[in-house]
Formats: C-alpha cells, structure tokens, sequence
C-alpha cells in the first residue's frame, strides 16, 4: 500500500536583512585596507653604482650664480636645496599663474634667472641649472 504523503507544516520566513549599500562599501573599504597593508612592508630599494654617482651629484653642494644666490639663499648649496628654496620663493611671493599652477610668472629678482617670460615649471628646472655650478 502506497505510504500518504505528509502535509507540509507551512511556516513564515523571517525576512533576510537587506544588503544595503553601506554594508558593500564596507567590506570594499576593508579589502582596500588589506591590499595596502599587502604593500607597506617593502624591501629597502638596493641602488646600482650608476646611481650612487647620480645621487652624489645632487647632494653635493655646487656654487651659484649671484642673480640665483639672490631667490634661493648663500653659498655652495646641493641641487635639491635649491629646488626647495626656489619653489619656497614662488609660494611665497604668489608667482604660479592662477588658472594653470604649472606656469610661473616671474618677478624681478627672478626674472634674472629665468627671463621676463612666464615659464613652464618643467622649463624652469632646466633654465636652473644653467645657473647652477657656475661662479
């Protein structure tokens, strides 16, 4: 004899949480968090000798002209200084242009330096260092 089937107790379900944005934004941010943890702890970078001579150069102290002298400071200073220096007087003085900050605009002192011209700051470097290593 064929066995009768049971009736199904039906039951309500409880209603799931929603997923809701937060939560997604979350678990992003934490995988975010551990894929920059996975890049902290790197290796200290090992320089070739090519670039120890590289380094040298730069940090070594080298005479300046005296229209240079006179926007970033006295003396025998290392090319990095004077970057610094340089970039410390144009802040300063306000002298990036104000809808492209790329381009400088000169003013007296430093139009000895660079010309009359505003400049593009990747132009600037090299006009800087024709000014650099000589007395």
């Amino acid at each position: 004899m064929p066995r009768a089937k049971k009736a199904k107790k039906v039951t309500k379900r409880k209603a799931k949480p929603s997923k809701g944005k937060g939560k997604k934004r979350a678990k992003t941010a934490k995988k975010a968090t551990k894929r920059r943890r996975k890049y902290t702890h790197k290796k200290p970078r090992v320089l070739s000798n090519a670039q120890k001579e590289v380094m040298k150069k730069f940090m070594k102290p080298q005479p300046l002209t005296p229209a240079l002298e006179a926007v970033v400071g006295q003396g025998p200073l290392p090319r990095t200084e004077v970057t610094k220096n340089l970039w410390k007087y144009i802040k300063r003085r306000n002298l990036q242009d104000e809808k492209n900050r790329r381009v400088i605009k000169p003013d007296e002192k430093l139009a000895k330096v660079l010309g009359k011209a505003p400049v593009n700051m990747f132009k600037m470097t090299q006009l800087v260092s024709k000014q650099i290593g000589k007395t």
